[in-house]
This record gives C-alpha cells, structure tokens and sequence, in this order.
C-alpha cells in the first residue's frame, strides 16, 4: 500500500513538473490595465502564458490612458522587457472613439497587444504559431486624410431613473443631461446642462411625509494652451438648489495652470498649481445664516496637486484653499491622498482618504433645522469638517500562471 502512494505521489509530482516546465516554454506576460477586458484578452491571446506579478514576467505590459476629446481613450502600452528581454523596451499608442462599443474596443487592444509582442516571440523563439498579415501594395488604397464634419465636436444627450420601495415609504432619482464639448491641442470647450431631482415619500400613521430636493445646473469652461507648461481658462456655471438653499447662483472665474511636468506627460505624472478668481453671486431660497437674501462676492481659491502612474503603482494627491476676499476669515481647506504601492512581489499596500476643513458655509438658511428635515437630509448642516479614510493591503502567492478562464457561476 505505502509503494502504491509513493508511486502516485511520484508520478503526480512529475505530471505536474512537466506542465509547469511546457507552461514556461511560452512568453510569461503581466498584464498592468485597470480598463481592459482581462478575461477576454486571457481567452483570446495564445502563445503566452499570464503571470500574476510584473517579477514573474517576461514582459510588463504597462498601459497609461487618458480620457481624449471624442469621448474615447487614448492608449499608450509599454512593453518592458524584463530577465533576459531588458534590452527591449518599446512603447506602442492608439486610439478609441466615441461610437465603438465595448467588444470593438478590446478587440482593438487585442490587436495592439499581437502586434506589440511579436519582437519578444522571435527573441523567445516561438514563432511557429504567429502569422502576420498585411496588405499587398496591388490592394493598398490610397491614403486620403480624412475631413472630420463635426469639427471635432462631440455631443451627449443623457437620462437615468432609480426607483425603489416598500409597503411604508418608497423613493425616485431622476438625471438628465445635454452636454457638448470640443478638444484640440489648443483648446478644450465644454458646455454642460443637467437637472436631478430626488423624492421619497414616508407613510406613518396614515399621512405621507413626502421630501423633494431638485437641483439644475449649466457649467461652461473654455481652457487655453499657452505652452508645454502654462494654460488659462475661464469657468463659468449658473444654476438652482433646494438642498444647498439656492433659489439661483452663478459663478464666473478666470483662471491660471503651471505644470511642472510637460502636459504631452500627463498620463504618466503631474504636478500642477492652478489658481482661480471670480465672481460668486447667490440668491438665498431661505434667509442665509448672515442675514442675507442674496449677496454678490469675491472669491478665489489655489489648488496644488499631484499624479504619478509608474511600474511600481499609483499616487494622486491634492492641497486646496479656498477663501471670500469680503471676509478672509471665511475660508476652506481641503486634502486628498490616494496611493496603491507594490512592496515587493505579490505584495500591494493602499490608501485614500479627504479631509476638508469648511469655514465657508455662507449659503446655510438661518433659524433651526427640524427634526424631519435632518432624517430626510432636506437641507445642508453646518459641520466644521468633514472626512473619509480607507487603508488596506493585498498580498498575493501560490501559481504563478493565471491564464485559464472559468466563467461559471460568474452572474
């Protein structure tokens, strides 16, 4: 009996030995891609094999995006060559637009990545598998650079409702929204008009308690490139607010950004400081906590932040200030810091948390708040701060190889 387990211990240990050693015969890839589709490029990209940790790869795929202009995302994928691949290391950049749905966009990945790894392949001698299509020059068409008719123009029409309930209460959420915008290398219009409205009924003792908050705003900004390091703009928004006690507002801001990077890096790192002055007018639903109906003001704020996305993770922070010129002392802090680290391999540490300091609060209505108006958060509270934190850790171990794809049970 002890023979026969020795020899089905020994034999598991050599089956299982062997696939491991077939499985490193392919080209070992990490993926680094918080948007991409991960299952089906793993179900689609054969002749390599996916590891868990950029420190088990051959190659780290790195990919940096940015939101661009036609509503889509712009796409630059490192191909980090690591182990005996160091010496190669290329950077690949694409485009998605708007009109593509979901499958054309992974599809479009899919056959970045083909095209990217084919240098590895040959420098890892599996080829065999590979082809590589191209046209003929006979069936070449000939290049004519393509008029856009929209001018780079992109528009968006937007609606959602939520609804929920039960036998004693029930609630609603209703958003629509009209946007357009335009984005050029020397320019950035955007126009924005939305309404919201929230309402809940309560039923207590026969009666309908029923609370309504609604807001409707229009933002319009227009920013200008000056040079690789310095932009202007100027911010504008008008609008109402049951919640904030607006019966109307606008607000009117021109505004200035240095950054100490080139903006043409600004997927990869940031370091920006923008300042802003402007007009504030409100016109109070309710009398304001300063005796005011309605008020015109001064007010400006400066806001130095920072974003980095490198092979060893991600850090976004920012600083805000924010303060009426009519009365220094009323004034605003705010704070904001998110980081997701790798240690070391297969070991992730991450953190985010805001903290705001509000001294500002000039649109509070006088008098006090009731009791059903505070449960049902009808209206803005005064509070001297507000803050969120969420700290955490990931340690990953075990099989290097997570290429397979079981999607049972996944709904």
């Amino acid at each position: 009996m002890l023979k026969s387990s020795t020899l089905l211990v020994s034999l598991f240990l050599f089956f299982n030995l062997t696939a491991q050693n077939d499985s490193t015969e392919q080209l070992k890839i990490f993926l680094d891609c918080n948007v991409c589709d991960q299952t089906y490029l793993r179900q689609n990209l054969g002749n390599v094999q996916f590891v868990r940790d950029q420190g088990l790869s051959d190659v780290h795929l790195f990919f940096v995006t940015q939101r661009n202009g036609s509503g889509g995302r712009s796409y630059d994928v490192e191909f980090i060559g690591k182990k005996e691949f160091e010496a190669i290391n290329y950077k690949l950049s694409f485009s998605t637009d708007s009109n593509m749905t979901r499958d054309d966009e992974r599809r479009k990945i899919l056959e970045n990545l083909k095209l990217g790894l084919v240098r590895f392949w040959i420098a890892k001698g599996t080829t065999d598998e590979v082809t590589i299509n191209v046209p003929t020059p006979e069936n070449e068409e000939e290049k004519v650079e393509e008029k856009d008719p929209w001018n780079y123009w992109v528009f968006r029409l937007g609606a959602r409702g939520f609804f929920n309930g039960q036998e004693t209460n029930n609630s609603s959420n209703l958003n629509f929204s009209v946007s357009a915008r335009r984005v050029t290398a020397k320019n950035k219009f955007s126009f924005r008009l939305g309404f919201s409205e929230n309402k809940s009924t309560f039923t207590f003792d026969g009666e309908d308690i029923v609370a309504i908050n609604n807001s409707k705003n229009l933002n319009v900004s227009d920013v200008v490139s000056i040079t690789e390091h310095w932009s202007a703009g100027v911010f504008g928004s008008i609008g109402t607010s049951t919640f904030s006690n607006y019966e109307l507002f606008w607000r009117l801001r021109p505004a200035i950004e240095y950054n100490f990077f080139k903006y043409s890096e600004s997927a990869k790192k940031q370091l920006i400081l923008s300042y802003r002055n402007g007009l504030v007018y409100n016109d109070y639903i309710e009398r304001s906590v300063f005796a005011e109906e309605e008020e015109t003001l001064f007010q400006h704020s400066l806001l130095l932040g920072t974003s980095f996305r490198q092979e060893w993770g991600n850090i976004n922070a920012e600083a805000s200030f924010n303060q009426f010129l009519h009365d220094t002392s009323l004034k605003s802090y705010g704070f904001f810091l998110g980081a997701n680290i790798r240690v070391f391999k297969g070991f992730n540490f991450n953190v985010s948390g805001n903290y705001r300091i509000t001294r500002d609060q000039i649109n509070l209505p006088a008098g006090d708040v009731s009791l059903e108006e505070l449960l049902l958060q009808q209206q803005q509270l005064q509070s001297g701060y507000n803050y969120f934190v969420s700290v955490g850790f990931s340690y990953q171990f075990g099989s290097i190889y997570n290429s397979i794809v079981n999607p049972r049970f996944n709904f």
